[in-house]
């Protein structure tokens, strides 16, 4: 007797555990029902010439709501991400007000309900006063973990001194997510910027800003024996530092750092490339990749983090630091693959498995039975433009837009329901929050 499921995918080449495998997939109540498999289905989707990828995962983005929505909203951030072939986000705590407690959780989750496109967790922003609570606020569910900004960006979150840093990484147990750049440092250096010339901005913040940040972190959490995530890494010497910390050290590296170089972006792009930590020489660029392949960094995250075109225009330094980067995440990386800087499935463990395996993700980040049914397909082989029109972030521009790329998100299916296809979307938004194996049911 044939078995019945939800979906089927078929005749697609599906990257399992054990690599690609052109196969059908059947769904059964959002999760994976079986692989190989043959029967009726309620919808059936012909997959021939995609390759269909574990659902994509960019763990750090800035949707901006409550407070900043004139930017991004929840709504507006999590439709460009599954138009980019994004499944599930964790959106950061730089909100007005801050998502620094459960009042500002709960509210957050509440209005992301019937709102978000994609699956969605939200960071908990470390600060002096509520250092000792964040062993409770960690475990809330939808929680990602706790965010410490030791370095001034975008909001008031800040934890610049190793008293309070330790404080943090003693209240708590999962991996808490850093942002590395030394403020003593950058407040030292505020006169190497030069009003109008936004390529000033890697002159101010510049290696040792990062290098000495992420050393002093490291040395914290080995005394606090704590483990965590550096994120959007931009020197290659962050990254030796890194490797041989891998006991307690996880690390992120973002598209835009391993695309951009400033020798190009910002006579190009002026303002529109400033961002923290900032866009690099093409030495570093180069250094990143060089540790990519030697397999240091864990995760691929956008730092998707916009700001309006007014806002931008303003002259720099009073220009804001951040670019938009969901939508574009994985078109990036394909063209990448495309060009043979990593391979597809170097690309998979960045963006599906890595994320699982870091963050403890309790059903997604791969394509096995029982997992949850999130599916990226994509097209390898399309040639397209980054089109103004395409764009779906509230800020509307994007730092790609005209760029000629090679691979394509055809699709987007989250828990079996098909979000987005051929770049339309679904009639309703099915986000839920992540499961995390450390936070109780």
């Amino acid at each position: 007797m044939a078995t019945t499921y939800d979906l089927i995918l078929k005749n697609g080449t599906v990257w399992t555990v054990g690599g690609p495998v052109r196969t059908s997939v059947g769904v059964t109540a959002g999760r994976i029902a079986g692989i190989g498999v043959d029967g009726d289905a309620g919808e059936t989707i012909d997959c021939t010439g995609l390759d269909v990828l574990p659902g994509v995962i960019d763990s750090q983005v800035h949707f901006r709501e409550p407070g900043l929505e004139a930017k991004e909203d929840l709504e507006s951030g999590s439709r460009a991400a599954v138009l980019g072939g994004v499944t599930a986000v964790f959106e950061m705590p730089n909100t007005k007000p801050n998502t620094d407690s459960t009042e500002a959780v709960n509210d957050k989750l509440a209005r992301a309900k019937d709102r978000m496109w994609c699956d969605h967790a939200f960071y908990v922003g470390a600060t002096t006063e509520n250092a000792e609570q964040l062993a409770e606020l960690e475990m809330l569910p939808g929680t990602a973990g706790v965010k410490i900004f030791m370095g001034s960006s975008t909001g008031n979150l800040l934890v610049a001194e190793d008293e309070h840093l330790a404080r943090v990484l003693r209240s708590g147990k999962r991996r808490v997510a850093i942002h590395a750049e030394d403020e003593q440092r950058m407040i030292s250096r505020q006169g190497e910027r030069v009003e109008g010339d936004p390529a000033s901005h890697p002159v101010w913040r510049d290696d040792e800003s990062a290098l000495l940040a992420t050393r002093r972190i490291l040395k914290i959490a080995r005394e606090t024996g704590r483990k965590i995530h550096i994120l959007h890494i931009t020197t290659p010497d962050e990254l030796a530092l890194i490797a041989r910390n891998k006991d307690i050290a996880t690390c992120e590296v973002t598209p835009q750092h391993l695309t951009l170089a400033g020798e190009e972006a910002y006579p190009r792009l002026g303002t529109y490339a400033q961002m923290n930590p900032p866009i690099r020489s093409g030495a570093h660029r180069d250094g990143l990749w060089h540790y990519l392949r030697q397999g240091v960094p864990d995760v691929l995250g956008s730092d998707h983090a916009p700001h309006t075109i007014e806002e931008k225009a303003k002259t720099y330094p009073a220009s804001p630091s951040g670019m938009p980067g969901v939508q574009t995440l994985l078109p990036l990386m394909l063209n990448h693959v495309a060009e043979g800087r990593l391979t597809l499935q170097h690309l998979i463990e960045l963006t599906s498995a890595g994320p699982q395996r870091v963050f403890g993700l309790r059903t997604k980040g791969r394509i096995a039975l029982g997992y949850d049914a999130d599916f990226t397909l994509v097209d390898l082989k399309a040639r397209w433009t980054v089109e103004q029109s395409w764009l779906a972030s509230r800020c509307g521009w994007s730092p790609f837009t005209d760029m000629a790329l090679t691979g394509k998100p055809v699709g987007t299916i989250i828990r079996g329901n098909r979000v987005m296809w051929d770049g339309s979307l679904a009639n309703a938004a099915v986000g839920a929050p992540i499961k995390f194996d450390s936070v109780p049911l």
